[in-house]
């Protein structure tokens, strides 16, 4: 009786310059890895779905690799091996054939352009709109609901941001146009509760790349939403002394400026839809205004030091249950002398380097 071939899982994946395959089978010494142009065959003993025997595989490729650049890669848990692809481009599928063994399976967490070392991570998505969901719907059957499900979240997310930070801006400009100077009293009045408002919906940016909805880092997010967050709810929100000052006006119309141009940017991202305006918006905008906002947010955190050595809110004073002391005024003096230019720095060059990514990949394009 012929024995059955066994073959281990497979999971592919793929940039425009290789394809990466990793054969998800342990335990492994020496493996008979055979690349030529158009097809791979693979043959080893190792510990697979089928506990420890001897699995193989032949794939016919849809287009020619560099067998001389083949990379490979034996562990103890897996093989991995990277294939240089003859032409740069993004393949439709793996295969010659249409269709598709149940054991070889698409690694879409991988699928990704070397960008994504960068901030501004380009993807699969974007290059090549709707081969994505066409390789999802003949991996799955159909495009899975959570797909859908996630982007109208983040739709619906960006929409409310857009509109909160937009009425904003109106109200205020409408306010000083009407009023002139006089208005500028009583801005925190006129939109300190939407203000409020859309920072609490900020606060879920932390989650989103935690739970897989964007990409970055969940502590880059937590740097930048609890850094205004610090400012309005801590300084702001919680002295209404403070909340009378004409730099209010100033940092509630820079704020909120920066938002308008960037909600609508990330909304439309979401379907893969871009707008050249727009995009060359997002990333010129901040030029003016970061400087401004960084110098409103400087103004505020030093007119606050009085008022916080005053009040001693949010200090911890000695004796206490913890045996623990904090001096919130002294936080405020070591950010303005130590932090303050640094960060902006940082900031700064942050966004000028997605700038440079950002619009002179445009320019190729076009």
């Amino acid at each position: 009786m012929e024995e059955k071939t066994l073959s281990p899982f497979v999971y592919w994946a793929q940039t425009e310059k290789e394809i990466t395959l990793k054969i998800d089978l342990r335990n492994v010494k020496s493996p008979d890895i055979d690349v030529q142009d158009h097809s791979i065959y693979f043959h080893a003993v190792g510990v697979g779905s089928h506990g420890q025997n001897t699995y193989s595989f032949k794939l016919d490729l849809m287009y020619a690799v560099d067998p001389e650049a083949t990379v490979e890669k034996v562990t103890g848990r897996n093989i991995e091996l990277k294939l240089t692809k003859q032409d740069l481009k993004f393949w439709p599928r793996l295969l010659h054939e249409n269709l598709k063994p149940a054991w070889l399976k698409i690694d879409f967490d991988k699928w990704m352009h070397e960008e994504d070392l960068q901030d501004e991570a380009r993807d699969i998505l974007e290059d090549y709109p709707g081969l994505y969901d066409k390789m999802k719907a003949n991996e799955t059957g159909s495009v899975l609901k959570p797909e859908s499900l996630k982007k109208s979240y983040l739709f619906l997310y960006n929409l409310w941001l857009f509109v909160g930070f937009l009425y904003i801006v109106v109200v205020l400009v409408i306010r000083y146009l009407r009023e002139g100077t006089e208005s500028i009293e009583g801005s925190y009045s006129a939109v300190g509760w939407m203000m409020h408002m859309c920072f609490l919906t900020q606060f879920l940016e932390i989650l989103h790349p935690l739970v897989g909805y964007t990409r970055g880092s969940p502590l880059e997010a937590i740097l930048q939403v609890t850094g205004r967050g610090v400012v309005f709810f801590c300084l702001i929100e919680a002295e209404p002394r403070m909340q009378t000052k004409p730099v209010i006006f100033y940092l509630f119309l820079v704020w909120s400026s920066i938002e308008v141009v960037r909600y609508p940017f990330y909304l439309l991202r979401v379907y893969s839809i871009e707008l050249a305006l727009l995009t060359w918006l997002r990333y010129t905008v901040w030029i003016p205004l970061y400087p401004l906002g960084f110098m409103c947010e400087g103004i505020v955190i030093l007119r606050s030091i009085p008022y916080a050595e005053e009040t001693n809110r949010f200090s911890v004073a000695l004796p206490n249950s913890w045996n623990f002391a904090f001096h919130f005024p002294s936080l405020l003096r070591i950010y303005l002398l130590f932090f303050f230019l640094p960060a902006m720095y940082k900031m700064m060059n942050h966004m000028y380097n997605q700038r440079l990514q950002k619009l002179s990949r445009r320019q190729k394009s076009d």
